[in-house]
């Protein structure tokens, strides 16, 4: 249907249509392949109200800028008024009191949601098969996964249920899937974006982001819901310019480790190389940079969130809200129970990892050591942005993976983040943008650029500025 923004308001100005002919065609989009469980909840005839109204804003000349954006939520950011559960059954049928600052934001400008969006419970997982209400499927292919936590949000955008959708990072969480089903997804700078009604999972990793199918929308929706927020203590006290862009051509460094990767797919590497000969062909310096702490990124990421989580999770206790054992006896069951029931598999394994590494015996071993890794990555990263002014990787080792395939085998599944868990960890922006298809089963897969803390708007510029047809 629509590409961007500026395509749906160049048709609402010429009156060629109107927002409720747009909203309307999404909700028919939303049930032509409802198979796909992208949306846990449809707004429609709220999001219906909410288009006329809005409609006539564009016809006096008084809408926001994001009129004539229909947008989903991953099911962690909290609407008022409006259900919230993470995808898990021990929020069940909790509606929230209050909305997150980045929906508050996003309406002020006049965006209309359309519904929320299936992810994996409380952001954990790389697939969507953790959700309580069943996985996601990929839009291009229903046997495969459309990746995770955000699988909902990317299937949604990429199948055309709704133009953009809000997602949140963690350790990858809105690229890994953005890469797997072709579409753009954009991490800020830790801090840009206030955390403020976001369901948290690892609170000094989670960012909201956006999911879209060109920049130019990634870019718009980041500085529209960016900016000092006085719920959220961890926002940067000054909005950033989104008008920053690199002096000149920008030095780009690759991961020597992640490009030359035998993990990495053989066609994803043979056409990233083929990439970073096509910006040497442009004018670009790009070097390869060795960085020899690869290995220890994924295993530092878990624990360090697993215990951020365990953390996080206790207030979900069956006792102020959401799910409560019906067959609990004394106060004791009611918390025992209504853990043991309201969360999921991987849930409890992240938990009780989290508070293993928490422990008395083993805080400095684990948790201790991986908070001086994670200084350590910073302080290779800064040095690496020194010299260079964007850092460059495959998004993912590979294509979407059929259902099942790495289920049973966490450690597999958690080395789908083994490229996406570097900016979370140093709090820096990253945004993987499509690439190309694999020939054995024409499943996309992106490419992924990562700059220094704070140049979000230097690196959507530079990934607008790219004609990627002839990269």
């Amino acid at each position: 249907m629509f590409h961007s923004l500026k395509e749906v308001q160049s048709e609402l100005s010429s009156k060629s249509i109107t927002l409720k002919n747009v909203v309307s065609q999404y909700l028919q989009n939303i049930e032509a392949r409802a198979s796909l469980n992208a949306f846990l909840e449809v707004w429609g005839e709220e999001a219906l109200q909410q288009a006329e109204q809005i409609q006539q804003k564009i016809d006096n000349g008084t809408a926001g800028k994001l009129a004539g954006m229909v947008i989903g939520i991953k099911d962690n950011i909290c609407y008022k008024n409006h259900k919230v559960s993470a995808s898990s059954r021990i929020l069940e049928g909790f509606e929230s009191l209050y909305s997150a600052t980045v929906v508050e934001r996003i309406l002020a400008e006049d965006a209309i949601i359309i519904g929320r969006l299936n992810c994996d419970e409380f952001a954990m997982g790389s697939s969507n098969e953790t959700s309580y209400y069943g996985p996601v499927l990929n839009p291009i292919d229903e046997n495969r996964v459309p990746g995770g936590s955000s699988g909902g949000a990317a299937s949604a955008v990429a199948a055309d249920l709704c133009l953009a959708a809000l997602g949140s990072d963690t350790g990858g969480s809105i690229r890994q899937p953005a890469s797997l089903t072709g579409i753009v997804g954009f991490k800020p700078s830790y801090g840009v974006i206030s955390r403020h009604g976001l369901v948290a999972y690892a609170s000094s990793f989670d960012q909201i982001g956006p999911m879209t199918k060109c920049i130019e929308d990634a870019q718009l929706i980041t500085e529209i819901i960016s900016g000092p927020d006085e719920f959220d203590s961890t926002t940067l006290q000054a909005k950033l310019n989104f008008g920053n862009e690199f002096h000149g051509k920008p030095k780009i460094a690759y991961l020597k480790e992640a490009v030359e990767n035998e993990a990495v797919h053989p066609e994803i590497r043979n056409r990233v190389n083929a990439y970073i000969e096509n910006l040497r062909a442009k004018g670009f310096q790009v070097d390869p940079v060795s960085f020899p702490y690869l290995d220890y990124m994924v295993p530092t990421y878990y624990v360090l969130t697993t215990a951020e989580a365990s953390s996080n999770l206790a207030r979900f206790d069956g006792i102020n809200y959401g799910y409560r054992s019906v067959d609990a006896v004394g106060i004791d069951e009611v918390y025992t129970k209504s853990r043991t029931e309201g969360f999921g598999k991987e849930v409890k394994r992240r938990i009780l990892l989290g508070t293993f590494v928490l422990s008395a015996g083993y805080f400095d071993a684990y948790y201790g050591t991986a908070q001086r890794v994670r200084q350590l990555l910073r302080q290779k990263t800064r040095e690496i942005f020194s010299e260079y002014q964007l850092l460059l990787s495959p998004t993912c080792t590979d294509g979407a993976f059929r259902f099942g395939e790495k289920s049973d085998d966490p450690i597999s599944m958690y080395m789908q983040d083994i490229f996406t868990v570097h900016a979370p960890l140093v709090g820096c922006p990253s945004i993987s943008i499509p690439l190309d298809k694999l020939q054995e089963n024409n499943m996309p897969y992106g490419i992924q650029f990562t700059a220094a803390e704070l140049a979000d708007s230097e690196l959507l510029h530079f990934v607008q500025g790219i004609d990627n047809e002839q990269l």
